[in-house]
């Protein structure tokens, strides 16, 4: 646009007439300068950083190869959080983002009882995103990554024997620690964002060795990114 400004006001002076006639200015030169690309706004400035806030929910379940967890059925929770993302080098759209987020998991099992299992944690990910700009207000950002969380509270509730326990706590209660993989897509459209993913444990919160279990989150969120 500098370039274009300048070249119409060398063209507006070389139509000024002098003491002989028409003369000539020569053309302005004009300084480039290195921008690169910011997700707020889905175009090329001078921010290399970006903070997000987000709320959705997720479908959860708990795989594993226990009898009082096997052919569970799935939960649905809360998640909400804040995200900061910073890009990696000013030449490309690629950034690292990471966060801090409340996740409601867990899962349900109602084959010969009913039994529910509630676990919520605080969870940090990390991980690598990359913009597309679709035009000067939206972009698809698809990501993956990895994602570590700390059980803080929840509830083991059987209905049949109407008792209910910490989820953490006990012989018998899930480890607290857990960690995983994760992958999806976002959508930006000006400030606005949203989001789908999925949350796939790694870890084994199980509370006995030969009793395997795992996490399992599907998870939607909607946003705002500044």
């Amino acid at each position: 646009m500098l370039s274009v400004v300048a070249l119409l006001s060398a063209l507006a002076t070389q139509a000024q007439p002098g003491r002989f006639g028409y003369r000539h200015r020569p053309i302005p030169r004009v300084r480039h300068t290195t921008t690169y690309y910011s997700p707020c706004n889905n175009s090329y400035s001078h921010t290399n950083a970006y903070y997000g806030l987000r709320i959705g929910m997720g479908i959860s379940t708990i795989l594993s190869n226990d009898h009082s967890l096997e052919g569970g059925t799935t939960r649905t929770g809360l998640n909400l959080g804040m995200a900061a993302g910073f890009q990696v080098a000013p030449s490309t759209p690629l950034y690292i983002e990471t966060g801090l987020y409340y996740i409601e998991k867990g899962g349900e099992r109602d084959r010969d009882e009913s039994l529910t299992y509630n676990l919520n944690y605080m969870e940090v990910p990390l991980l690598i995103k990359y913009q597309i700009g679709i035009d000067s207000n939206t972009s698809v950002q698809p990501f993956c990554g990895v994602y570590a969380a700390l059980g803080v509270n929840g509830k083991k509730k059987d209905y049949m024997q109407r008792t209910a326990s910490d989820a953490f706590e006990g012989a018998d209660g899930f480890k607290r620690y857990d960690g995983g993989l994760r992958l999806g897509c976002g959508l930006q459209v000006s400030h606005l964002y949203g989001e789908v993913g999925y949350d796939l444990g790694l870890a084994d919160i199980g509370h006995d060795f030969f009793d395997r279990a795992h996490t399992s989150c599907i998870f939607a969120s909607i946003g705002v990114n500044f």
